[in-house]
């Protein structure tokens, strides 16, 4: 019997390489928070700053993308695709409320401290999508264990 495609021709080009373009999605977005972050001090440091931050467009469109790419990789896989979505819609809901602490610190003057609970987030969800893409790298020894 046939596995159900959901989305057809997209299934057939994306069905296997889908684990490394999440992972992929998921270095992306790290490198944009990155990005994102030292855009968000220059505007802090700017005198003409109003009393609000630009979001970066680069890093919401990675949000996006990574959101998507793990909301596919639910169609496709369905328990570790839950498990994926679950960690980045966290991570969605953790860098939104960020931003909103980045406006606060600089409405109050204060200096912006690195965003350490999306960094956290990101770094979970890195681990559970490199446990997904990468594990053939230690299938091998993991079989001999267990």
């Amino acid at each position: 019997m046939e596995p159900l495609s959901l989305f057809g021709p997209v299934d057939a080009i994306l069905a296997g390489p889908i684990e490394y373009v999440v992972f992929a999605l998921v270095l992306v977005n790290m490198g944009t928070r990155w990005w994102a972050y030292r855009d968000y001090r220059k505007q802090a440091r700017s005198e003409d700053h109003e009393e609000q931050l630009d979001r970066n467009w680069l890093h919401e469109l990675s949000n996006v993308l990574l959101v998507l790419g793990s909301f596919y990789f639910l169609t496709l896989h369905h328990h570790a695709g839950m498990v994926l979505s679950t960690l980045v819609l966290g991570l969605f809901i953790t860098d939104f409320f960020e931003f909103e602490a980045k406006e606060v610190e600089l409405r109050r003057d204060e200096e912006l401290t690195s965003p350490k609970g999306s960094i956290t987030a990101s770094f979970v969800v890195l681990l559970y999508a490199s446990y997904i893409s990468l594990f053939f790298l230690v299938d091998q020894w993991w079989n001999a264990v267990i």
